[in-house]
C-alpha cells in the first residue's frame, strides 16, 4: 500500500481512533440506553449481548466499528484479511442474538429469525473469534515495523499491544472457565467490558490518540522527512 499524503496518512489515523473509541464507548452506552428502560428483566445487565433485546445500543455502536474494520485498508493481504474477518464476526454478534433467560427456547430471534437456542450457538461463536482475531491482529500487525530502527516509543507500544492482546486471549480464556464453573452471570459483563477496553485502546494507541506515544519529529528533517515518516509508521 503506497501512501500519496500526509492528508491520507491522518485519515488512517482517523479511522484506527474511531474503531479503538467505538470499542471502549459500547459497553458504557449498551448499558445506560438499557438501563433508562422501565420493566426490564433480571439479569438484563448480565452481558453486553443480553442488552440487545433492551435497547439498540449494541446494534448502533457494533455495527459501525465492524464496518470500519471491514473497510480499513491495510498495508498487505493479511493485514485486510485479518481486519475483515473480524469485523464479519463482530456484525455475526449482532445478527445472531444470545440465549437470555427470559426467552423461552424455540423463540424465532436476529435477522435470520433463528431459534434463540441456535443462534446463541452462533454468537457464541462469533464474539469468541471476534476478539481472538482482534487479539492476533494486535499481537501480530501492530507490531510490525517498517524495516528502519525501532524507536524507543516503538518498542513501548509493542509492549502496550502485547499486553493488549495476551490480556484479550487471557480474558477469554478465563470467561470460559468462570462459564464451567457456573460463576454468577454478572462476571460475564466485567470481563467484556475488559475485553472492549484492551481492544478499544490497542486501537487508538495504533491511532496516535497519546501524544507522548508517539515518535518524536525531528525539526532539522523538514517536512518531506516527516512525511516519510509518517507512510512508514501507517504499515507498522
Amino acid at each position: 500500500m503506497a501512501l500519496k499524503s500526509t492528508k491520507e496518512v491522518r485519515m488512517y489515523l482517523r479511522i484506527r481512533n474511531l474503531c479503538g473509541l467505538l470499542g471502549i464507548i459500547l459497553p458504557w452506552i449498551a448499558l445506560f440506553s438499557a438501563g433508562i428502560k422501565l420493566d426490564k428483566p433480571d439479569g438484563w445487565w448480565w452481558s453486553i449481548s443480553a442488552t440487545y433485546y433492551q435497547s439498540d445500543a449494541l446494534v448502533g455502536v457494533l455495527v459501525p466499528a465492524c464496518i470500519v474494520m471491514m473497510s480499513y485498508i491495510g498495508y498487505d493481504l493479511r493485514d485486510n484479511l485479518i481486519t475483515t474477518v473480524t469485523g464479519l464476526f463482530g456484525l455475526g454478534i449482532v445478527l445472531f442474538p444470545c440465549k437470555v433467560s427470559w426467552i423461552p427456547d424455540g423463540t424465532a430471534v436476529g435477522f435470520f429469525q433463528l431459534p434463540i437456542e441456535f443462534s446463541h450457538k452462533i454468537h457464541t461463536a462469533c464474539a469468541a473469534l471476534f476478539f481472538l482475531c482482534a487479539a492476533i491482529n494486535t499481537l501480530c500487525q501492530f507490531t510490525r515495523h517498517g524495516g528502519t530502527e525501532m524507536t524507543q516509543r516503538k518498542k513501548i507500544r509493542n509492549v502496550i499491544y502485547r499486553i493488549c492482546g495476551w490480556g484479550m486471549i487471557g480474558l477469554e480464556a478465563l470467561l470460559v472457565v468462570l462459564s464451567l464453573l457456573g460463576a454468577p452471570g454478572y462476571w460475564v459483563m466485567i470481563l467484556e467490558i475488559l475485553l472492549l477496553h484492551l481492544f478499544g485502546f490497542a486501537w487508538i494507541v495504533k491511532g496516535e490518540f497519546f501524544p507522548f506515544l508517539n515518535d518524536k519529529e525531528d525539526p532539522s528533517s523538514g517536512p518531506s522527512a516527516r512525511s516519510r515518516q509518517m507512510r512508514v509508521e501507517v504499515k507498522e
